[in-house]
């Protein structure tokens, strides 16, 4: 059964949106399907109606002006409830259907996010998923800007913008093969690690900050072996003995069953903890789907947690 669209609003402001992600008034066109005249009609109303331009145009493109943004807030807001509503209503026929669209980062794309995607297919099974992977701190804006449902990151800084649904506090480790020769202790700091190769992360994942104070304070250690923006290579370069890794037990989850890799908990003072949340746009009522694929989230979140604590109290 296709799925009826839910037109309760102008078009225009469907135009405006699209041409804010779009960044053309032509681009827009063509995935709205219409004639870029319709377009420009469109938002040159508008600004009449609000009386001040809504988008300078750049060489490089168009850029939302002051006035422009507060719009773009009102909108995004408007659009995300319509979809709420749109929900609801499906729910009401048993339609169940949706779509839900999450920021994240790689580490949980290895097995958090499958087993909760797999999850979520059983229960709704007409609801489609949208993944887009970025570094933590790119996050946040993909959330503000109305371009993702959820987010799912580590150790991001507070945003009144944003609402935390859940967060789990999971220790920040060294990984290694099980034959390096610091494989059996069972905590190490830092200064310790780096008497041998590192593999370090790049600024845009939120390890390079909960490290910093550690890095900061160790002395007489050489530059990392490989620094990198991906999770998934330096537990790929850490499998094959280039260095000593540094990440949470989140996507490792294979490695440690099979005993390939181990991960030992850092400590500098204190251990070196790194919060794995999930957010939402602040205010924003929640659409069916995408409350129900939260829920789901939020349990295997909780799960993975408790998992870490279960084996840092009984090692065996």
């Amino acid at each position: 059964m296709a799925r009826p669209k839910l037109r309760i609003h102008a078009p225009a402001i469907v135009y405006f949106d699209r041409v804010r992600r779009c960044g053309s008034f032509r681009e827009a066109a063509r995935t709205l399907n219409v004639a870029s005249s319709a377009v420009n009609r469109q938002i040159l109303k508008l600004e009449e109606e609000i009386g001040a331009p809504l988008f300078e145009r750049l060489p490089g493109g168009l850029q939302l002006t002051a006035a422009g943004e507060i719009f773009a807030r009102h909108v995004i807001t408007v659009l995300q409830d319509t979809e709420r509503v749109r929900s609801q209503l499906d729910a009401l026929h048993g339609l169940r259907s949706g779509h839900v669209e999450i920021a994240t980062i790689e580490g949980v794309t290895v097995d958090l996010l499958p087993v909760a995607i797999e999850r979520m297919r059983k229960l709704y099974p007409k609801v489609s998923i949208g993944v887009s992977i970025l570094g933590s701190t790119a996050i946040p804006e993909m959330i503000i800007s109305g371009n993702a449902d959820l987010g799912l990151a580590f150790a991001l800084q507070r945003n009144d913008n944003l609402h935390q649904l859940i967060r789990s506090h999971l220790h920040l480790g060294a990984i290694m093969r099980p034959d390096h020769p610091l494989a059996s202790q069972r905590k190490l700091r830092f200064a310790t690690c780096a008497a041998y190769p590192l593999i370090l992360a790049k600024p845009e994942l939120s390890i390079a900050h909960l490290l910093g104070p550690a890095i900061n304070q160790a002395r007489d250690w050489s530059q990392a072996v490989v620094e990198t923006g991906s999770v998934e290579l330096a537990k790929k370069l850490a499998l094959r003995n280039v260095g000593i890794a540094f990440q949470t037990r989140i996507g490792i989850e294979e490695e440690l069953r099979r005993r390939t890799l181990v991960h030992i908990p850092l400590v500098h003072n204190q251990p070196i903890m790194s919060d794995l949340g999930l957010y939402i746009r602040a205010q924003r009522s929640l659409p069916v789907a995408v409350d129900a694929f939260a829920q789901i989230l939020a349990e295997e979140i909780e799960s993975r947690a408790e998992q870490e604590q279960n084996l840092l109290d009984d090692p065996q």
